[in-house]
């Protein structure tokens, strides 16, 4: 979700960077625990759980020229029969849009991620579920690593993409893989990430979309060893939302997330 050359967007103090000593592992084809270890079903109505989730607020670009102010709003995020995150066409804090860009409290260290979700339409949309680091131990972005499980921009609908960044592989050069799912816009689907020491594996709807494997070559190319929170949020304009510019005709239009569910990585 960040552009190449920009500092990371968490609002997190970014730590001195230093060289890991990974080295490269065996897959032992860990699997995964059965109930979730950090969880949110939405199943309330009114504002999302302040004890699981906050929120990055604001405007400014976001790194990426991004178009919206990012509000805690009930006209931009609520919760009833799953949580919503709305982006409309109103003016606040200087933008010409507003969305919500919310934060879980919760995070992993290797584990499956899987969010159930409908997602927005409009040209000038850009939507995501992602993943950034906790503590950037190994500098600021993309040194730290980051992890978007669902993007998707509104120009090319029903085109989804898994990456993952760091500091050899980012923004335009990140290690990517598109799927196409032609009903991402109108129906539940399930975005998953399945994350070992051996890989990065991402999954839509169970199917195999995307690998990138651990090589043992250090921080600079698997920062992923360190705990991650996720982020959910649609996003307006952009250096990639907005390329084919902003259709105000889409607007209100809103993300749907039935749940959220990380689970812990079986030890072996």
């Amino acid at each position: 979700m960040i552009s190449a050359g920009v500092i990371s967007c968490s609002g997190k103090k970014d730590a001195q960077p230093y060289v890991s000593t990974v080295t490269a592992p065996v897959d032992k084809n860990w699997s995964f625990d059965t109930i979730p270890s950090w969880s949110d079903d939405f199943a309330y109505t009114g504002k999302p759980d302040t004890t699981k989730w906050t929120y990055d607020l604001g405007g400014g670009g976001w790194g990426n020229s991004e178009l919206e102010d990012y509000t805690d709003s009930s006209d931009n995020v609520s919760v009833a029969n799953g949580l919503t995150i709305t982006a409309r066409k109103q003016n606040l804090g200087g933008e010409n849009y507003t969305s919500t860009r919310i934060v879980s409290k919760g995070s992993i260290l290797y584990g499956r991620i899987e969010v159930k979700a409908k997602l927005p339409s409009g040209v000038g949309t850009w939507p995501a579920i992602w993943m950034l680091p906790d503590a950037y131990v190994y500098g600021a972005w993309p040194n730290s690593g980051e992890v978007d499980i669902m993007e998707m921009v509104g120009y090319d609908p029903n085109v989804v993409h898994f990456s993952a960044h760091n500091q050899m592989y980012y923004a335009g050069n990140a290690k990517t893989s598109s799927y196409t799912i032609p009903t991402a816009s109108t129906d539940y689907h399930i975005y998953r990430e399945d994350w070992t020491p051996y890989a990065i594996r991402g999954y839509y709807d169970g199917n195999l979309v995307f690998t990138y494997v651990n090589t043992g070559q250090g921080s600079a190319y698997w920062p992923y060893d360190q705990k991650f929170h996720l982020l959910m949020n649609i996003a307006v304009g952009g250096s990639w939302g907005g390329l084919q510019g902003v259709d105000d005709s889409a607007f209100p239009t809103a993300m749907q997330v039935a749940y959220v569910r990380f689970y812990n990585m079986v030890p072996q």
